[in-house]
This record gives C-alpha cells, sequence and structure tokens, in this order.
C-alpha cells in the first residue's frame, strides 16, 4: 500500500436497508465478490458496514451484525485485502479484529460503546490496527436538530483532538490513529462544504484525515444546481438514484487529494481512481519550482519548543573502543507544536511535556550502540514525533570527543524530519 498518495476505500455495505445499494450485497456470496471487485477497481481497502448509520436507520443488534459480516471479513482477509469495519460496538470490532481486520472506522469516534477504545487499543498493540476516529453527535439524527455549530471547522477539530487523545490515552498507539471529520452526521451540507473547504485545519491536528463525501446528500442538494440535462442519471435529489452522485463524488476525491487527504471512502471506486490518478498527473507535471500540494500544514507552525544540551553517555561509534567505552553525547531537540490550545487552555495536554520527551531522548541514545551518529539523529526524530503533538522536529547530535586527530570544538548532525499524514515521517 502506496502511503505517498491518496488511498481509496470502498465502501462494502452487507446491510438490507443501505441507502446505497439497497441490499445488494446482503448475502455473504455476493458481499465477498464485491470486495474482490472493489479491490480489481483500484481499492486500497474495503470498508464492510453490517449495520447502516444512514440518519433514521434501525438500530441493529451484535449478534445480527456479526452475522452479516464476520464471513465477509475473513474471507476477504484470508486473501489479504486490506479489511475495515465499519461499526461502533466494541464486541463487533473484537470480533472483526480476530477475523483479520486491518481497521475498525468508528462514526463516533469511541463514544458510543466505552469499551471500544479498550479494543482498538490492545489491538493496535498486537496487530497494529489502526483506528478511524469519526465525528458525530449521537445517532444521526434526520432532522439535523444537533447541526447548531457555533464555529463548525473549530468544534469538530476540537472534538477529534479530544477523541484522538482519548485512545491514545487508552493505549492506542498514535500513528494508529485516523480521523474524519464525519461529513453528513449532524451537520447540513453548508457545513459540509465548510469542512471540505478547512481541511488543512483538521490535519493540523496531526493524524492522517479520512473523507466520506460519497453519494450524500450534500452532493445532491449541490447537482440540484445543475441544469437538467446535465444530470447523469436521472434526478441527483432523489435517495434511489444515489448513483447519480458518483461523478461529484470522483470530483470531491481528486480535490480532497489535493488538499492531502489520507485517504477517500467511496462507493464508486473506479470513478474515484480514475480521478484521482489525474490529479497525480496534474500535480507530478507542475514545475518543482510551484509546489504541486500545499505543504502539510505541520509544518508551517511557527511556535516551537526546544530542549538544548541534553547530555548522555552511550556506546555509539565506529571503533571498537567506543563501543566498549563509551563517551559524552550532547542532544539539541527542537519540536513544532501548535501552542495556541494549549495557552488558551492552560492544558498540559495540548502541548509536549518537555521532561517526558527529555527522558524518552535519553532512553533512545542509550540503548542498541549503532556506528552512526546520523542514525542516532534518525532515531531521536521518530522519538519526538511520537508525541501527538509534534508536526516536525529538529535534532542534533553533538559528539564533543569524537575521536579526530585535530583539535576541534565539536561534531554534530542534524535531521529535519516532520510528520506525514500517514503516520510516517519525512
Amino acid at each position: 500500500m502506496n502511503a505517498e498518495r491518496t488511498l481509496i476505500m470502498g465502501v462494502l455495505n452487507v446491510t438490507p436497508d443501505s441507502f446505497s445499494d439497497g441490499g445488494r450485497y446482503a448475502t455473504a456470496a455476493t458481499a465477498i465478490g464485491r470486495g474482490r471487485a472493489l479491490v480489481a477497481q483500484g481499492a486500497d481497502i474495503v470498508d464492510i458496514g453490517g449495520e447502516s448509520t444512514r440518519p433514521g436507520a434501525a438500530p441493529v443488534a451484535v449478534d445480527e451484525e456479526l452475522r452479516r459480516i464476520l464471513p465477509v471479513v475473513r474471507a476477504l482477509a484470508a486473501e489479504d485485502i486490506a479489511v475495515s469495519v465499519d461499526t461502533i460496538h466494541a464486541e463487533t470490532a473484537a470480533e472483526a479484529i480476530a477475523s483479520g481486520a486491518r481497521y475498525i472506522n468508528d462514526v463516533s469516534g469511541g463514544t458510543h460503546d466505552p469499551e471500544m477504545l479498550a479494543v482498538v487499543a490492545r489491538a493496535s498493540r498486537e496487530h497494529g490496527t489502526r483506528f478511524i476516529v469519526g465525528h458525530w453527535r449521537g445517532i444521526p439524527d434526520p432532522a439535523q436538530q444537533r447541526s447548531d455549530y457555533d464555529d463548525v471547522v473549530a468544534e469538530v477539530r476540537d472534538s477529534l483532538a479530544r477523541q484522538a487523545d482519548a485512545a491514545i490515552s487508552a493505549g492506542v498507539d498514535p500513528s494508529h490513529v485516523v480521523v474524519d471529520p464525519g461529513l453528513g452526521f449532524d451537520k447540513t451540507s453548508e457545513q459540509g462544504w465548510r469542512l471540505l473547504a478547512s481541511l488543512e485545519a483538521i490535519r493540523a491536528l496531526g493524524y492522517p484525515v479520512l473523507i466520506g463525501a460519497s453519494r450524500k446528500r450534500m452532493l445532491a442538494e449541490a447537482l440540484d444546481r445543475v441544469p437538467a440535462a446535465a444530470q447523469t442519471e436521472g434526478p441527483a435529489r432523489s435517495d434511489r438514484d444515489a448513483h447519480a452522485r458518483d461523478l461529484a463524488t470522483a470530483v470531491v476525491s481528486a480535490l480532497s487529494a489535493r488538499a492531502g487527504a489520507w485517504g477517500v471512502r467511496v462507493h464508486d471506486v473506479a470513478g474515484s481512481a480514475q480521478a484521482l490518478e489525474i490529479e497525480r498527473l496534474w500535480a507530478a507535471a507542475r514545475p518543482e519550482a510551484v509546489p504541486a500540494v500545499r505543504p502539510p500544514v505541520q509544518a508551517e507552525t511557527r511556535d516551537r519548543i526546544a530542549l538544548t544540551g541534553l547530555e548522555v553517555f552511550a556506546h555509539h561509534g565506529v571503533f571498537a573502543f567506543e563501543r566498549e567505552r563509551g563517551q559524552r553525547f550532547l542532544i539539541d531537540a527542537e519540536v513544532a507544536v501548535d501552542l495556541s490550545r494549549a495557552a488558551a487552555g492552560d492544558e498540559l495536554a495540548s502541548t509536549v511535556h518537555y521532561g517526558e520527551l527529555a527522558e524518552a531522548l535519553r532512553d533512545a541514545v542509550e540503548r542498541d550502540p549503532v556506528d552512526l551518529i546520523e542514525t542516532v539523529a534518525e532515531r531521536l526524530a521518530s522519538v519526538a514525533l511520537g508525541f501527538p503533538a509534534v508536526r516536525s522536529a529538529r535534532i542534533t547530535v553533538h559528539k564533543p570527543d569524537a575521536p579526530i586527530d585535530a583539535t576541534f570544538a565539536d561534531v554534530s548532525v542534524t535531521v529535519v524530519r516532520t510528520r506525514r499524514d500517514s503516520g510516517s515521517v519525512r
């Protein structure tokens, strides 16, 4: 799976009441076939759902949800297909993970079932399972009476930050967290467009962002403004004709990729695969002097926390006597952190505890002797970026007692690494 490009998550509803598929894949055989087809069309991940989350949908008992999804999860996972399970139930998540699911996609962000975070934390540690934290305000309300935001972007961003922090506090590895602004979940169409246009504010949290606009009402309402003759497959306003929204979905996929989305969740994989390839070629053809994509917001953060002169005794070096005797190393670390939330709320959780940072860096230097201080610097950058609030890290490793046959004051190596939306660094 190429983390450099926007991933495609193909939707596979194994429900009889899906607004989009209308129960077409409600049997295991048809669902398994559909999952294979989605991968053939370009899906990187297949997202299996056994309970509809559309407004007004009837709740489904966990036993029934499991009956619907587990044969499909097992079959696709056995073929080494990356499977995600769309569920708000911890028991379903646990069974799905045991059956081979690599992602848990919880539209409630872990707020619906109090056991969910414990389940995904254990799976994160033991299996590397990733947790997709969705934003909502409760079971979707058909009347959208909970769409009363003063500032939808700020409120969704802050809510996602809290839920991601809760997941990490429960034990989920920070690199396993993905966030989803929850388009259509207690949000008007106007609010949905505002979130898309402000995607960089969500990305500034430092987590990969999944966008799920596929075939949603906000697209139907947008297409109502298009002349009837331009409609591709009948009246877009009809839920029975959700396929009429696939072209608009593909456009949103391309624009989301341009804005830095980690992934797009879509029903029509083929259309979005084509759109993303066109966007990729367009971006690749631009002159190097003109960036194709705005640099990650994290790299633009001007706020800094600096820790300098951290002295550590360790056994790194090319020569055998360096490994045997050991020597001093001095570490300078400068991390980019958005300090506005911490300052506004006087909250330690919104910044970096420099004592914990110092301890983590010291422990990383002391373990596993290596030949090069370049390797040590790279290790320390990864450690610094493991702190959720850190956007980028500048690490300098000084070796003042290096065995150089000349008079010198210091020798050092500096690396600068930035958190990428994939959860890796560059």
